[in-house]
């Protein structure tokens, strides 16, 4: 059997003797199927390609996990560290053994988490290469699964997934869209950790939440204002989205933007 790989989105599916015919994931409104159709790949075709497994530091406790050449939607995973074992945040759809071996002299994953479906990559061989660590992942977005395993687990309302870092649900983009927050980040600051519940706009001074930011499908403002809610309450003063990031002020950026999402919407901006 094979664990064949999403080529566009790059999510594992279950091990078939076949590629299955659709990936749901990109035949949803949030994303898409190329106009040469649905392809497939595994990782070893992957590795014989030249891909490979890059983890470099972005802050003390904190690495970037991600692939070199880029693959499928291309996120960043993130390694947190803390004292209660490392999460592995929207692992990469491909692993390769030095990566692997990388991320064990870094302590290793105790934990697996993505902020929504579109980032879980292959969550499921990140966590048979790390002693079958928990897959987390969000029980509104159960449906959503693409490789069942008995390493997933669901979870509602908050869950601290280590000791000091908590997922907080915010919904939007999925009905199970996530944040995670990090109050030892950024050397006491905090950080939030938002793959696409919140993004990092372009300029870099901006966030912005999109139901689909590929189709351009924004959010109506009672959801922005139920984001704002949930993240509002935590202190952070930097942000890492799934491709971006808030180096400093991310707190009063994330308010002042979103509110201007939300005026934007309702058409209470100039033309």
């Amino acid at each position: 059997m094979t664990i064949f790989t999403c080529a566009t989105c790059a999510i594992e599916h279950p091990d078939t003797a076949l590629p299955p015919e659709h990936c749901a994931i990109c035949e949803d409104e949030r994303q898409w199927v190329p106009a040469t159709g649905q392809a497939w790949t595994t990782r070893e075709e992957l590795e014989a390609a030249g891909h490979r497994l890059m983890v470099t530091e972005l802050e003390p406790g904190l690495h970037a996990v991600t692939t070199t050449p880029r693959l499928g939607i291309g996120q960043r995973g993130l390694l947190v560290s803390t004292p209660g074992g490392n999460l592995l945040f929207e692992p990469p759809g491909f692993i390769d053994e030095a990566g692997a071996a990388r991320i064990e002299e870094l302590g290793g994953v105790a934990a697996i988490a993505s902020s929504h479906p579109h980032l879980t990559g292959s969550s499921i061989q990140y966590s048979h290469r790390f002693g079958h660590a928990p897959v987390y992942v969000a029980k509104a977005d159960e449906q959503w699964i693409r490789r069942p395993d008995p390493a997933i687990r669901l979870w509602e309302g908050s869950i601290e997934l280590l000791p000091g870092l908590v997922m907080h649900p915010c919904g939007g983009h999925f009905a199970g869209s996530s944040v995670v927050h990090w109050p030892a980040g950024q050397a006491g600051a905090g950080v939030l950790v938002t793959g696409d519940t919140i993004a990092v706009g372009g300029d870099r001074k901006s966030a912005n939440a999109m139901r689909s930011y590929v189709n351009n499908i924004p959010l109506p403002a009672g959801i922005i204002e139920r984001i704002l809610d949930t993240v509002m309450p935590l202190e952070f003063e930097r942000l890492y989205s799934a491709f971006g990031v808030l180096e400093s002020d991310a707190h009063a950026t994330v308010e002042t933007t979103l509110h201007r999402y939300i005026a934007w919407v309702r058409g209470e901006m100039p033309e």
